[in-house]
């Protein structure tokens, strides 16, 4: 493990707000997978593919893939039963695992620069670490590795949702009875550290995608079973046998990048250090007064990470091509 190296920031694109990139639906394993295209805007730039957080969507990306559109072809996918995204079978880390591999393999633009924001991090561990012949580098983004203790996060308070039969009725109730305006509020409040940094579009976007899921019947149970997935998985870390996200994590051999945020709510913040000890090629960058979202709250900041990590891994292929 290592610092990040920072790209100098004035040799990024200049600072502008990006509308949400424009998205289709493709029909993968016989459901709608809702993509979001964010076009590369110079020759020669390789492919990536975006994976978000529990509750999130692709639009969580809007920014940080502008930014790097000089030099990555952007896609950005929302996980079965979230964003736009149809309902799937299944809401496990393998389960969306297997959907980001079969996304590859479909859109035939593998090995891709894969990113990950907390369980979208943890998927990308689980891509990466059963198929690097898929991924180029990976950046993980307050990734939702195992953590045990639950006060570390404001999602210990769903804890006891996952005891009741059928617990998504009783999210879905929640839901209903929080105007969308406030429930984009708290969602904001739970992700950002600095709500100053979120600009009035972003804001206006994120009530929008609160309307979306209002709107969507499945949500609530995707949501509820997904989080129950998530902290399956987490147990399973501690166990014998396979199927643990730390073990699969020591068998990363992408080049990595690591960010989290000191004031992150959601995932312990003791996890993105030691999601860098554990994978052998790794970067860490601790952001101070930084939450769960850095590529939502510091999207300009985490780009120049991200181009430190390409430029370093550009000069190592050179290098080997060099000494062959």
């Amino acid at each position: 493990m290592r610092r990040a190296t920072l790209w100098p920031d004035h040799l990024l694109p200049d600072d502008r707000v990006p509308p949400p990139w424009p998205g289709r639906e493709v029909r993968l394993d016989d459901r709608v997978t809702y993509v979001r295209d964010t076009p590369a805007t110079a020759a020669g730039a390789q492919p990536a593919l975006y994976v978000h957080g529990l509750g999130g969507s692709s639009q969580n990306w809007t920014d940080l893939a502008g930014l790097l559109a000089d030099r990555l072809d952007g896609q950005a996918i929302d996980l079965p039963g979230f964003g736009r995204s149809e309902p799937g079978p299944r809401y496990t880390i393998p389960a969306f695992a297997d959907l980001v591999v079969r996304w590859i393999e479909h859109s035939g633009r593998g090995p891709v620069h894969l990113f990950g924001n907390s369980l979208g991090g943890a998927v990308a561990v689980q891509v990466a670490g059963l198929r690097p012949d898929l991924v180029r580098t990976l950046t993980l983004i307050s990734p939702a590795l195992p953590f045990l203790d639950f006060r570390r996060s404001l999602q210990g308070r769903m804890l006891p949702v996952l005891a009741i039969p059928r617990g998504e009725r009783l999210v879905a109730r929640h839901l209903t009875q929080l105007a969308p305006e406030v429930m984009a509020q708290q969602v904001l409040e739970a992700c950002v550290a600095d709500l100053s940094r979120i600009c009035d579009q972003r804001r206006a976007e994120a009530l929008e995608e609160i309307r979306v899921r209002y709107e969507a019947e499945h949500y609530a149970a995707a949501y509820v079973r997904t989080f129950r997935g998530l902290v399956a998985s987490f147990l399973r870390a501690y166990l014998p046998g396979p199927g643990s996200l730390w073990r699969l994590a020591a068998a990363v051999r992408a080049p990595t990048l690591v960010v989290g945020g000191r004031q992150d709510r959601l995932v312990d913040v003791r996890v993105a250090p030691q999601t860098a000890r554990v994978i052998p090629d790794s970067r860490l960058m601790m952001l101070h007064g930084v939450g769960h979202v850095a590529q939502l709250e510091v999207p300009r900041l985490v780009a120049r990470a991200v181009v430190g990590l390409l430029a370093e891994t550009e000069d190592a292929v050179g290098r080997s091509d060099l000494a062959g």
